[in-house]
């Protein structure tokens, strides 16, 4: 089993007006995006650079002139073959100079994606382009069952380790100013995605599905996918104890559309196995709601300790089971399963939850 902590990474680089708190949200955002942006072809001679109030902008012909952000300013200084840092420490008037020096003379063409008066990115022509919008119109009809995880909180952990275990319930008023698992910036597109009704047994434990999605639209990333069945999702958006984890990235060249077919293969395969898994998981637990794990206090508690749980936490769930009237399987388990949540230690709650979990194939 492995921790994956690419979400994590994710929540503690964003910014809040990079946060999305839906997917029709994010979607909406995407598409209103592709809209406005416009793909330019220039040769590297119809480049006309101009410097204006300390920034440098770009002109094409009688179109423009356009400003740099960030990103497109660092691709011009690449495309040209000189450092950023040192067109960052020239005069203005002298970088523009600097770069129409440097810049290709071939006669092969140069692609600009420009919104509204800014330039998001340069590339030459092997760079071919992927939408995000059409990897979330891919979503909406493959992952109709799932959802973000729960917000996360907005401290990053000191050790790196979780703070707190959540459930999977969904926040019935997301606020866009925390983690939500949904971002997209001027940069790229992360998107942190769950089915918290997707529970299933692998191996006598209960595991649910997930999966991240990435792409850049103006090449600062490739375009990918991770699917997995997780234990836990922890507040800082570490996921606890994944396996089946099945990865699958492409860069943004000529084929890269293909990586959409590959992609939605990916994801169609996680949720037939869901499917399949859920409808056997929901059996067992139907078994484990009217199987007992022992005829009196006494065995079950020497039950518990046989299995690793501490005699102190052993009684307290039986104390719990008993007070809903039967020593099911079910009832210690979920007892079980709320005591995690009072544990100190991220370790600890992972720890109690997967013998809590192991106590369910008892009744298969």
């Amino acid at each position: 089993m492995q921790n994956l902590t690419r979400a994590n990474r994710e929540l503690f680089h964003r910014g809040p007006d990079e946060c999305f708190p839906t997917m029709n949200a994010l979607w909406n955002h995407a598409y209103e995006r592709k809209q406005r942006s416009r793909d330019l072809w220039h040769p590297p001679q119809a480049l006309r650079l101009h410097a204006a109030e300390e920034r440098l902008s770009l002109a094409f012909d009688d179109d423009g002139p356009y400003a740099l952000n960030d990103w497109s300013f660092a691709q011009l200084c690449r495309l040209a073959g000189v450092s950023r840092d040192t067109i960052n420490r020239l005069k203005p008037e002298t970088a523009v100079l600097a770069l129409s020096e440097t810049l290709p003379s071939s006669e092969k063409p140069i692609q600009l994606l420009t919104e509204g008066n800014r330039v998001r990115s340069v590339h030459g022509v092997a760079y071919t382009r992927l939408w995000d919008v059409e990897l979330l119109a891919m979503l909406k009809e493959f992952a109709t069952d799932f959802q973000p995880p729960q917000q996360a909180g907005g401290t990053a952990p000191s050790d790196g380790a979780a703070n707190e275990d959540i459930p999977f319930e969904p926040d019935p008023d997301p606020a866009p100013t925390s983690g939500t698992g949904l971002y997209c910036g001027e940069q790229d597109m992360f998107v942190f995605l769950i089915d918290p009704l997707g529970w299933a047994e692998i191996n006598g434990e209960a595991f649910a599905p997930g999966f991240f999605l990435w792409n850049s639209e103006v090449g600062r990333r490739a375009v990918g996918v991770q699917t997995f069945w997780f234990q836990a999702v922890c507040q800082n958006h570490i996921v606890w104890d994944a396996v089946e984890v099945v990865e699958f990235t492409r860069k943004h060249t000529a084929n890269v559309h293909e990586s959409l077919g590959e992609i939605r293969r990916i994801i169609a395969n996680l949720v037939e196995k869901r499917d399949q898994r859920r409808d056997g998981f929901a059996s067992l637990i139907r078994k484990a709601m009217t199987a007992t794990l022992g005829h009196d206090a006494d065995a079950v508690l020497d039950m518990l300790q046989q299995r690793g749980i501490a005699r102190t936490l052993a009684k307290q769930a039986l104390e719990q089971a008993r007070r809903k009237g039967a020593f099911t399987i079910f009832a210690v388990v979920d007892a079980l399963t709320q005591l995690s949540r009072g544990l100190p230690h991220a370790g600890e709650r992972v720890e109690l939850d997967q013998k809590a979990g192991r106590l369910l194939a008892l009744a298969s």
